[in-house]
């Protein structure tokens, strides 16, 4: 799997950070939890989505934080470039539509 950079909150070298990859999938690297299909992210790492697109599946901690689950990043060559610290993870989630409540054809 390919990936590329999309951003993070704390810039080139930062983490956690938003990658896309050559599957029409995101690859979210986030802190771990118990769980290891478990992602935390940072609310403002969803900025650094492409227009038009939305991670799905979050759920909202209450303390600026998501819970996201998808399947755990295992591709050795993905891993060389994230470059992931010791207490983070990453998971893989499929790329979203953005839909907006006066989206005059949300079906697309």
């Amino acid at each position: 799997m390919q990936v590329r950079f999309l951003g993070g909150p704390s810039g080139g070298q930062g983490s956690p950070r938003l990658y896309a990859t050559d599957r029409d999938t995101f690859a979210v690297q986030g802190w771990k939890t118990e769980h290891p299909e478990q992602v935390e992210i940072p609310h403002r790492l969803l900025a650094h989505t492409e227009p038009g697109t939305a991670v799905a599946g979050l759920v909202d901690t209450g303390r600026g934080t998501f819970l996201l689950t998808g399947i755990p990043v295992v591709d050795t060559e993905a891993l060389a470039v994230m470059k992931i610290p010791g207490h983070e993870a990453a998971v893989e989630v499929p790329i979203a539509r953005e839909v907006t409540p006066d989206d005059p054809d949300p079906a697309r």
